[in-house]
């Protein structure tokens, strides 16, 4: 059985760890050996009480022999714990999660802590330390394995596991899953679990993976921790890249699309009729895009370009030259009031070269969407520009070749691959105005070529960013009159659309009461949400963009998309409850024309992360150096979205943030090997292909899904 062994065979683990182990997602030996440690105590490194200095950072570990919660001459609450080694008593003081510490942690208990040693009199203590649960009197004490003395052996570098709150209460805390996982290794030992071959482990400097398995749960010192971690770090992302480089293999070698030519009459009069010159960054572009077209294989390219780069008209070339070739193209949005903002932008460029373009939502007339389907199936549309009711069965194509998704992260994989499927091969370009890190483009979109506009448009003036307590918001209001008394108009954005009970926020619809009738009586207002109908969102906007509505409020339907020069200030109220990703979207529908932006971030209570995210988005308007602060703060998944949950948002050690030099290096080997064996039938690579079949299940690791 060895690593396939259920986790139910285990020693020490009965039926009620087995089914708490298998909730986590822990059912096999294997999955054991994949849950790794959060960090480590290193027995060396543990201070006596007895010797600790003032001010020094330090880790102790002893026994608790007294907690208590007290209050102080104030009333302030505070948890005080005395923490025993045999040398000495530290106290431990936390004022903040009081009643979560006193919950948890209790007289008996075995602890580690880690803090900033001051002394109170004679007597050393700890403010607000971190802490580990090393043993407590849940524990089963009836199970095999090491105890206390095995636990503090000098030289022991300790694992420290996360841990559910389920996986808590059935006594599986960091002793215990030391100890289960020390009877996997002993009983169920990896020696088999290596995939990779000899060559592969001595070309790329790698621990052997039993061992490293063995050196992750239990090191023997702290450089073999570190080889053990690299090997297993690479291993995934080596997985994660051979994936991805098998389908790009699929995509370049055995697939076949349409030959587009380098040029047409309508590509040519389209850049002869633009009414400004494109930056070197869009020519790039479209130089890269039009080779992809010209060379007989399928397209899969993912554009990048902050707020206001210019994708579409790069996406617009694109969809001329499919015209000029005999095809069609779909442009598919995420929400109805961005597909009307490029069907119109589309419409005004391509009309006049004699492309018929048409919009479909989910929400037209019966007779002007069976137009617009007819007119699909006889060919006489060349674009269409949709929502994700392009992808309805009953929509079907002449002859489609090529496919374009916008804000493609906000589709699934499913829903894009469904939209592909109305074609047979066709050219695939998605595009982002949400910046990606390096790293984080490779190990998510490995399969895709990437192009990035790097550059705005000439007469771009950067946007100002203003941090604003609601207090002042009678001063943000002031410049708001100023503005419009300029001729210039306003974007105001709010979190909600009505107001809600169990949040304190503003909503866009009462808000918009009190601005029209208190604020700015005066003033021509309108108002926009997701919730009015496709005709009223586009009657709006049609007025906003005349100049007929002065301050436009809203909620985040204007985050992407809306594309209104004279618009030159932003006010997004309760700020903090946006992300960073959504606060740079919306910040740039302003500073789109020559005149001087600014965007106003107003706050009402700031937890210490909205505070890091708003003071990031003030410092800059670089879309990629916020990304990079995004993803430090939110992780990949969760700034990708559960749509996103590819292969390499689920790692497990590897972190896409900081391991740029393995990523590289298992790129590379990815890459190397399936150029040297593409479909991996050699003998020698048997090992690899049955651990990819294993770990991509039914769906199958060539499944063409992304």
């Amino acid at each position: 059985m060895g690593s396939f062994q259920p986790v139910s065979g285990i020693r020490g683990v009965g039926p009620k760890r087995a089914a708490v182990l298998e909730a986590a997602g822990i059912r096999s030996v294997e999955d054991l050996y994949n849950y790794f440690p959060r960090r480590y105590l290193d027995r060396r490194q543990i201070r006596k009480i007895a010797d600790l200095c003032e001010g020094e950072a330090a880790t102790v570990a002893g026994n608790i022999v007294e907690a208590a919660f007290q209050r102080g001459a104030r009333g302030r609450a505070r948890f005080r714990v005395l923490l025993s080694d045999g040398s000495g008593l530290l106290e431990l003081t936390w004022f903040q999660g009081v009643r979560y510490f006193s919950k948890n942690i209790r007289k008996g208990d075995t602890v580690a802590v880690h803090g900033k040693v001051a002394f109170f009199g004679s007597r050393p203590g700890m403010q607000h330390p971190e802490y580990d649960r090393l043993e407590n009197r849940s524990d089963s004490p009836g199970m095999d394995g090491p105890g206390d003395d095995e636990l503090f052996m000098t030289g022991r570098i300790i694992p420290l596991y996360p841990a559910t709150e389920a996986m808590k209460s059935a006594g599986l805390h960091s002793r215990a899953l030391r100890i289960i996982i020390a009877h996997a290794l002993e009983d169920f030992p990896p020696d088999s679990s290596e995939h990779l071959c000899a060559g592969m482990v001595a070309e790329y400097g790698l621990m052997p993976l039993p061992h490293a398995y063995r050196e992750i749960h239990g090191p023997t010192s702290a450089e073999n921790l570190d080889r053990a971690r690299y090997r297993l770090k690479w291993n995934e992302l080596f997985l994660t890249q051979l994936g991805f480089a098998m389908r790009r293999h699929r995509y370049q070698e055995e697939l076949a699309a349409v030959r587009f030519d380098h040029s047409g009459v309508r590509t040519a009069s389209l850049h002869e009729k633009l009414p400004f010159t494109m930056t070197t960054a869009q020519k790039n572009a479209v130089r890269e895009i039009y080779r992809d077209l010209r060379s007989g294989r399928p397209m899969h390219r993912l554009l990048q370009g902050d707020v206001g780069s210019g994708k579409t008209l790069v996406a617009s070339f694109a969809m001329t030259l499919a015209a000029d070739n005999g095809l069609q193209a779909a442009f598919m949005a995420p929400t109805e009031i961005l597909a009307f903002q490029h069907y119109l932008g589309m419409r005004t460029l391509m009309q006049p070269l004699g492309l018929r373009v048409e919009v479909l939502t989910g929400k037209q007339e019966r007779k002007s969407r069976q137009d617009i389907l007819d007119g699909l199936a006889g060919g006489e549309v060349d674009v269409l520009v949709g929502t994700h009711a392009i992808i309805e069965e009953n929509v079907s194509f002449r002859r489609l070749g090529l496919v374009i998704v916008d804000e493609q992260h906000r589709f699934g994989v499913f829903q894009r691959k469904a939209l592909r499927d109305k074609a047979l091969s066709p050219h695939v370009l998605l595009m982002t105005a949400t910046p990606i890190p390096r790293t984080l483009t490779m190990g998510i979109y490995g399969d895709l070529d990437v192009t990035v506009i790097d550059e705005l448009p000439e007469g771009r003036t950067p946007v100002v960013t203003r941090l604003c307590n609601e207090k002042a918001l009678s001063g943000v209001y002031r410049h708001v009159r100023q503005e419009v008394s300029r001729g210039r108009q306003v974007y105001i954005v709010y979190p909600l659309i009505e107001e809600s009970e169990k949040m304190d926020l503003k909503a866009a619809t009462g808000s918009f009461a009190a601005l029209r009738s208190e604020v700015f009586p005066d003033l021509s207002l309108g108002l926009i949400h997701g919730h009015l109908s496709p005709a009223e969102k586009e009657s709006v906007m049609k007025r906003f963009r005349s100049g007929e509505i002065d301050v436009l409020v809203g909620t985040t339907v204007i985050e992407v998309g809306v594309d209104v020069p004279n618009a030159t200030v932003m006010v997004i109220e309760h700020a903090e409850r946006f992300g960073i990703s959504q606060l740079h979207q919306l910040r740039g529908r302003v500073g789109r024309g020559n005149h001087r932006s600014i965007c106003f971030l107003v706050y009402s209570r700031l937890t210490p992360e909205a505070n890091e995210r708003l003071r990031a988005l003030a410092s800059t308007t670089d879309g990629f150096r916020l990304s990079e602060t995004d993803l430090k703060l939110r992780g990949a998944g969760n700034l990708l979205g559960k749509e996103q949950s590819g292969m390499a948002t689920g790692l497990r050690i590897a972190d896409l943030l900081t391991d740029h030099d393995i990523m590289l290096s298992a790129r590379k080997a990815a890459v190397d090997l399936v150029e040297q064996d593409g479909s991996l039938e050699h003998p020698v690579h048997a090992g690899i292909r049955k651990h990819l079949e294993r770990l991509y299940g039914d769906r199958g690791f060539l499944a063409d899904i992304g």
